[in-house]
């Protein structure tokens, strides 16, 4: 199955820059973004970048067959029990420690975790080393994020995080271009 994730990296790049980088902005006594802004923003952002993915996957998927559908479809149910167990665990936590901040906490952090997992199983089920790396940079720096007091925490996720979607999404089609190269040499290698 072959796909270019550019489209999907650069929607959730811009979606983790400029919601986050709000978020970040809204902090303190007399911030000058509003935090309902910042959450329209990260909200919009991340609805907008998961319809450009799910339209380029179910493109992408509409002609594979045998060990493609089947990845293509557990990955794409791993989105809904990754967020469906994350939210468990930090109504939970929220409960047990009687503290509202750790969803505040939680939330941003353990979602990068989330998806940095899931794109960690992406690059594994497609041999597609970029991916990867995106998903291991991604859960390392929103595990890494919570060292971080009040709004440094929401800059990382935006600059860091948002900046290595960016970089994925300058990079994948140089990658894609050499797989396809590679592909047309090798029948025998899949990429996506």
């Amino acid at each position: 199955m072959t796909q270019n994730n550019r489209p999907s990296y650069l929607s959730f790049g811009l979606a983790w820059l400029l919601g986050y980088g709000a978020f970040a902005l809204s902090y303190g006594s007399d911030p000058p973004v509003p935090a309902a802004l910042a959450g329209a923003l990260l909200f919009g952002g991340l609805v907008l970048a998961l319809v450009i993915t799910g339209v380029g996957a179910a493109r992408a998927l509409r002609g594979a067959h045998g060990r493609d559908a089947v990845i293509g479809k557990l990955l794409a149910a791993a989105w809904l029990i990754g967020f469906g167990a994350l939210s468990i665990l930090i109504q939970a936590a929220s409960t047990a420690l009687d503290e509202p901040e750790v969803q505040t906490l939680l939330w941003p952090t353990g979602a990068g975790l989330v998806v940095g997992m899931i794109y960690l199983a992406g690059g594994v089920a497609y041999r597609d080393a970029l991916q990867y790396a995106l998903g291991a940079w991604l859960a390392l720096l929103s595990s890494a994020a919570l060292f971080l007091n009040g709004a440094n925490l929401y800059w990382a996720l935006a600059v860091i995080g948002g900046g290595g979607y960016l970089v994925a999404a300058v990079l994948e089609p140089r990658r894609s271009t050499a797989e396809s190269g590679h592909a047309v040499r090798d029948p025998a290698v899949r990429s996506r």
